[in-house]
């Protein structure tokens, strides 16, 4: 049975027992089966090393096999080779297996439910964090959510003394991230003015300081997201033009920091370098209003922002001050951002760079007491296509082995190695779907692709189907495990038991 969970949903503070939930008929089997295809899996290795002390989950977002093959050819014709033959960080993990991600009603996922199966072991219901399937949609009544509330692992560590973390590219309030933390039935309800009127659960970024308030709280949290933590009265301090979203006049970046001791509050990098993980035991860093830039874009930010990679490190450099060992989710979320605009070279830009941060945390950590995860949540629409030759580039025209000649289709027109099945680059538009494309947007069956720059970092691939803004695709994603416990990922898995394996790690 699961330890009590108490959390501030709203006002209120309400005690549940997902354990007692869980037992209720038909809503835990998936929860069950889970927890047994782990252990089944554990009892064939009976001399593993199943403890570990510290768990990273690595989480890129949309990041599906298609993208990994991709990333990989284009990271490696950027450091001058044909590509193909070269490795992204968490290739050369020694084990892996596939996931699948449907949810507990769609057949292709969106992020909140695909979140929430890896840190609570449910599967769950399109737009829901951190809440059991019985939850409606838009149920706003705290009290009725209070029954539904399922304990994620960053809860389950906090309450056990280990350190926390969530690390990520998007709003902390986004459906990753907030998945640790925060319990809710419809993802968008980031800041309380989102919320339905009369409403009395909490938005998302309120939960998140209540998540504070308990105990030792999350010891580092850096992603975007200023607005939703902000009073509408409250000037950005980094764009004098933007203010913040909430109606209510909280200001929980204060809150968050005032929730406990030595805490201190960042929002560019030159602060956020000089940082002394020493003296600082819990630390916010938000380094954009809404989501962070993309990192093909970051080193024109106005502010300055750390990577991924130098944010996971000082994550993990903060997180290593608990000798009981913490819990971290990392996110590379922008990679998701960039497939819903047709935007391939960001897409893959933002993956190259969620690998260097796999790649730094290896370098931090030890394998003999770190289990790190790299996984994804869903995958896209996203294919590579046509019988281009070796080194072809990646982003570029196919053209078939031993010639310089354009390979054409049907009508004698090129096409391009990458493409997706559905988005807004099935024709000429006007703007993308996305920041990511300020430019604009020359793609599709429509356009002669010989007289366009397809390697352009503003080039949105040709689509299918037309869509302002291309979809999720259902097949499986990849799994990638290295560190104690890391043995029963292997085979086909489902991706609720990603929660059993990193629980099971971590001996609760």
């Amino acid at each position: 049975m699961l330890r009590p969970l108490s959390i501030v949903v709203s006002a209120v503070l309400f005690s549940v027992s997902v354990g007692a939930m869980a037992a209720a008929p038909g809503l835990d089997t998936e929860f069950s089966r889970g927890k047994a295809r782990v252990a089944a899996r554990a009892a064939q290795q009976p001399g593993s090393r199943p403890h570990a002390r510290n768990v990273i989950l690595f989480v890129g977002d949309g990041m599906g096999i298609s993208t990994i093959t991709a990333a990989r050819i284009l990271e490696g014709q950027l450091k001058g080779g044909m590509g193909e033959d070269n490795r992204l960080a968490f290739e050369d993990f020694p084990q892996s297996a596939l996931v699948k991600t449907f949810t507990a009603n769609q057949q292709t996922p969106d992020s909140a439910p695909t979140a929430t199966a890896m840190v609570t072991g449910w599967k769950a219901n399109d737009a829901a964090l951190s809440v059991s399937p019985a939850t409606p949609l838009n149920e706003s009544d705290a009290a009725k959510v209070a029954p539904n509330i399922l304990e994620t692992i960053l809860e389950q560590a906090s309450a056990r003394g280990l350190g926390t973390g969530v690390v990520t590219t998007t709003r902390v309030t986004h459906a990753t991230p907030a998945s640790n933390y925060a319990h809710t039935p419809y993802r968008d309800w980031e800041y309380n003015a989102q919320l339905p009127k009369g409403a009395t659960i909490a938005d998302i970024a309120a939960q998140l300081v209540a998540r504070q308030k308990i105990g030792r709280g999350i010891d580092v949290v850096l992603a975007g997201g200023r607005e939703a933590m902000m009073p509408n009265t409250a000037v950005d301090p980094e764009y004098t033009d933007k203010k913040g979203r909430r109606t209510d006049g909280r200001n929980l970046l204060d809150e968050w920091v005032a929730a406990q001791p030595q805490s201190g509050f960042v929002w560019n990098k030159k602060q956020f370098d000089a940082v002394d993980v020493s003296k600082v035991d819990h630390l916010l860093g938000l380094f954009e209003p809404s989501h962070m830039k993309y990192e093909a874009d970051r080193a024109q930010d106005k502010g300055g922002e750390p990577s991924l990679a130098e944010m996971t490190t000082k994550a993990i450099q903060m997180l290593q001050k608990n000798r009981k060992g913490y819990y971290l989710m990392v996110e590379g979320g922008r990679i998701d951002h960039a497939h819903h605009a047709g935007n391939a070279y960001r897409a893959l830009t933002d993956a190259i760079a969620f690998s260097d941060a796999v790649r730094a945390a290896a370098a931090l950590t030890k394998d003999k007491d770190t289990l790190i995860l790299v996984t994804a949540d869903h995958s896209h629409v996203f294919a590579i296509n046509g019988y281009p030759g070796r080194g072809n580039p990646i982003l570029g025209l196919v053209k078939a082995p031993g010639t310089k000649e354009l390979s054409r289709d049907i009508n004698g027109k090129p096409y391009a190695t990458l493409s997706y099945a559905n988005g807004p680059g099935f024709g000429a538009l006007e703007k993308g779907g996305d920041e990511a494309a300020n430019r604009p947007v020359r793609a599709g069956r429509q356009v002669d692709l010989s007289e366009i720059d397809t390697e352009d970092e503003g080039y949105h691939q040709e689509s299918l189907v037309a869509l302002s803004s291309e979809t999720h695709a259902g097949e499986d994603v990849a799994l990638f495990a290295r560190g104690p416990g890391a043995d029963v990922v292997r085979g086909s898995i489902e991706q609720n038991e990603i929660y059993h394996i990193m629980r099971r790690a971590l001996g609760f």
